[in-house]
């Protein structure tokens, strides 16, 4: 549907536009021209922040990656650590073992010589 447009009579604000419909189109063009200006100038702006921001996801990725390998490297030197050390406690307990029972027969020899000296049996008693 179209407006109804009246050519005979002149548009009731045509008069009251300083310089006319020229100043009209030439206010507009201004207006369109600053707009677009500041379109422009924010896109640019959201570009260079875009980018300030990409790079710094990308130190971020690096930072974590690094701190990845870290950790990873961090358990695998827990893991042979705690082999190394499970390792010396069993050899520590073989040799306790082995002290206890050189300590029994030290002991029974003794008590033999003891009581060959005595001239008594042990379970004699």
């Amino acid at each position: 549907m179209q407006p109804r447009q009246q050519p005979d009579r002149p548009h009731p604000y045509r008069n009251q536009l300083p310089g006319g419909v020229g100043a009209l189109e030439q206010s507009v063009r201004h207006t369109t021209a600053a707009l677009t200006r500041r379109f422009e100038e924010t896109a640019q702006k959201n570009d260079r922040e875009f980018g300030i921001v990409k790079s710094d996801l990308t130190a971020l990725r690096l930072q974590v990656g690094n701190l990845d390998q870290k950790l990873d490297n961090y358990i695998e030197e827990s893991r042979r650590e705690s082999q190394e050390l499970r390792q010396a406690v069993e050899s520590s307990q073989t040799q306790i073992i082995e002290l206890r029972q050189e300590m029994n027969r030290n002991r029974a020899q003794i008590v033999e010589l003891l009581s060959s000296l005595v001239g008594k049996s042990p379970d004699a008693s």
